[in-house]
Formats: C-alpha cells, sequence, structure tokens
C-alpha cells in the first residue's frame, strides 16, 4: 500500500499536500487565538457568563483538531487507494470526536462550577461536595459516548457489543454490588444533601465533623483527633444526627437542694434561676419548676433554649447560669444538696432498764 501511495504521487503532490496541512494547522491556532483574544476584551466589559463560557471552552481546543483537520486536507491533494481514503476519513472523524469530548467536558466544569459558585457561603461545603462528585460522574459519562462513537466510526458494531455487555453487565453487577452501592450512595448524598463537609454529626457510635465525601466511603474527623471512614451505603442506612444544622439549642438541667430547705425559699428558687437564665445574651428562659421531692434532695428543673447551635456558646452560657446561681443561693442562704444519708438511733427506755 505504502509503495503504491509514492507511486501514485509526485514530490510536488507531496509537497502541496504537507504545505497545505501545515498552513491549515498555523491558521487554525491564529484563528483560535485571535478569537479567544476579541472575547476576552469582551469579557472585561461585560456582566453576562455567555463569552466566559466561550472563553472556557476555545481554551480546551488541542492539538489534535488542528493535526486531524490539516492531515484530512492535505490528504485531497494525494492520489490515494481506496482503502487509504476509507481510514483517512476515519482518523479525521476520531479526530473531530476526541475533541468534541474536550469541549463538552470543560463546558460542562464550567457550567457546574458557575451553577454552585452562586449561594450564601454557609453552603460552601454541600457546593463543593456535590460539584466534585456530578463533575465525575459527567465526565464518565461524556468519555463513554466518545468511546462508544469512535468505536462505531471505527466500523466495531457498537449494538452488538453493548448487547453483550447488557448481557455480562448482570454477572458484573452481581459481583461488585457494594461498590456499585456506595457509588450511587454517593450520588444520593450529593443530591439529598443529608450532610455537607464541615457538618458535624453524629453516627450511633461515631462522631465528628464531615472532611470528605468520596464515590465509596465518607471521611470524619472525631473529636479525639483520628480519621473516621465510613462506607457511604452503610452510612445512609444509619441515622444521622446533623448538630451544623441545629437552629437553636434546647438545654434541660437540673439542681438540688436540701431537704432542711424552708418553704418560702423553695418558693424562690425558680424565680432565682429565671433571672439567671435571662441575664444571659445568647439564651431564653422557657421554665422551671419544683419537680419533685429526691432521694437525698428537693429536685428542681429548669428548660432553656441556647440561641446559636455552637458547643462552645451553650458551655459558656452555661457556666455563666451556675456562676450565678451559686452567688444568689449563697445571698439568700440555700444550700445545694449533695449525696447524704441520715441516721435516726432510737432509744427504747424500758430495754435500757
Amino acid at each position: 500500500m505504502f509503495r503504491q501511495l509514492i507511486t501514485l504521487n509526485t514530490l510536488q503532490d507531496w509537497s502541496y499536500a504537507l504545505l497545505a496541512a501545515a498552513a491549515f494547522m498555523l491558521l487554525l491556532f491564529m484563528l483560535r487565538w485571535l478569537v479567544l483574544c476579541h472575547l476576552e476584551r469582551v469579557a472585561k466589559n461585560t456582566e453576562t457568563v455567555i463569552d466566559d463560557f466561550l472563553i472556557d471552552v476555545l481554551s480546551a481546543t488541542r492539538i489534535l483538531l488542528a493535526t486531524a483537520v490539516g492531515l484530512y486536507l492535505g490528504a485531497h491533494f494525494l492520489n490515494l487507494p481506496t482503502v487509504l481514503e476509507k481510514w483517512v476519513d476515519r482518523i479525521f472523524l476520531t479526530g473531530m470526536i476526541v475533541q468534541v469530548g474536550f469541549w463538552s467536558s470543560r463546558g460542562l466544569m464550567f457550567w457546574l462550577r458557575h451553577h454552585f459558585s452562586q449561594g450564601e457561603k454557609a453552603d460552601e461545603g454541600a457546593r463543593s461536595m456535590s460539584l466534585s462528585l456530578l463533575s465525575f460522574l459527567g465526565r464518565v459519562v461524556i468519555w463513554v459516548l466518545v468511546l462508544l462513537m469512535i468505536m462505531d466510526n471505527l466500523g466495531i458494531n457498537v449494538t452488538a457489543l453493548v448487547a453483550s455487555l447488557g448481557i455480562g453487565g448482570i454477572a458484573i453487577a452481581l459481583a461488585v454490588q457494594n461498590i456499585l452501592g456506595d457509588l450511587f450512595a454517593s450520588l444520593s448524598i450529593a443530591i439529598d444533601k443529608p450532610f455537607v463537609i464541615g457538618d458535624f454529626i453524629i453516627l450511633g457510635e461515631e462522631m465528628g465533623t464531615v472532611e470528605h465525601v468520596g464515590l465509596k466511603t465518607t471521611r470524619i474527623r472525631s473529636l479525639g483527633g483520628e480519621q473516621i471512614i465510613l462506607s457511604n451505603n452503610d452510612l445512609l442506612k444509619s441515622r444521622i444526627r446533623n448538630y451544623k444544622r441545629m437552629q437553636e439549642r434546647r438545654i434541660v438541667f437540673a439542681i438540688g437542694v436540701t431537704y432542711d430547705t424552708p418553704a418560702d425559699q423553695l418558693e424562690a428558687i425558680p424565680k432565682l434561676i429565671e433571672q439567671a437564665v435571662k441575664a444571659q445574651t445568647h439564651a431564653r428562659f422557657d421554665r422551671s419548676h419544683f419537680k419533685g421531692l429526691g432521694a437525698f434532695s428537693l429536685d428542681f428543673e429548669t428548660v432553656f433554649y441556647v440561641l446559636l447551635p455552637d458547643y462552645g456558646v451553650y458551655m459558656d452560657v452555661q457556666q455563666a447560669i451556675n456562676l450565678q446561681l451559686v452567688r444568689n443561693f449563697a445571698e439568700h442562704g440555700i444550700a445545694f444538696a449533695f449525696p447524704t444519708q441520715t441516721l435516726h438511733l432510737h432509744r427504747n427506755p424500758t430495754a435500757a432498764a
């Protein structure tokens, strides 16, 4: 074939073909540079995203496109055998399909970044997680379609291949069902967002801050500092407590005073507790009652709300309330109860005589 290719074409034909290919490659790159420069100047003076989209997509133009088109045009200056003409057409179409794949992938990434860049800063973790997962899945779909189109262009029966893969895919799916379960679970996490990166969650005995959500596992940084790695599928089967989305924190605490506390002081204790709670900026008082008669104390139960979900704020508020109660009880002569037992001795006068 190569000997026939040489005999059918003169040196002048080869010169014209190489010159046409090189000239078109140079022309294509010059045109790309001019268009990008013009779009960049336009983008500086406009607020639309269309010009930014075109700049990002055109930047993905590879030398592969220029080479494929240049060789295709140069081949028209040569006398080629029939078989070689078909392969030239196939190579040209393959290069175009691959280039369209690059454009589609870059366009998808631009659209996802633009879509997830809009929103409040508090949702940054959710946007980052969804962007990473959806961009990966989107690129996989694009390049699978590109591969199928290339195979069809090269003369491979894609229909029969897909049918055979569908039959074999059942066996493969059964073998890797755990991996596929984790993959679909990651997609469910990205769409439903039961938690996002940065949330503090509790799953049974495990608790910590979400650091990474992958295709198979989710990584959590525990309070002790170690990293906990959980399967996405097992994670969604658990009951998740997301403390980052708590709007306010309901607090119930109890105190006990001694049994020798007079009734008038017992009646004043709920008021003292209410004053201590209302004195805090980030607290809202709900109720305080004389709850019951304990084994060694008279018990009071108090309920209030911390207006911020942060655990550190709650501890600061609780500490301030406790200190205020200690001072108030000391001023009113009220003693806190502690576990004690009183032993009463009864002396029988007859037995003593």
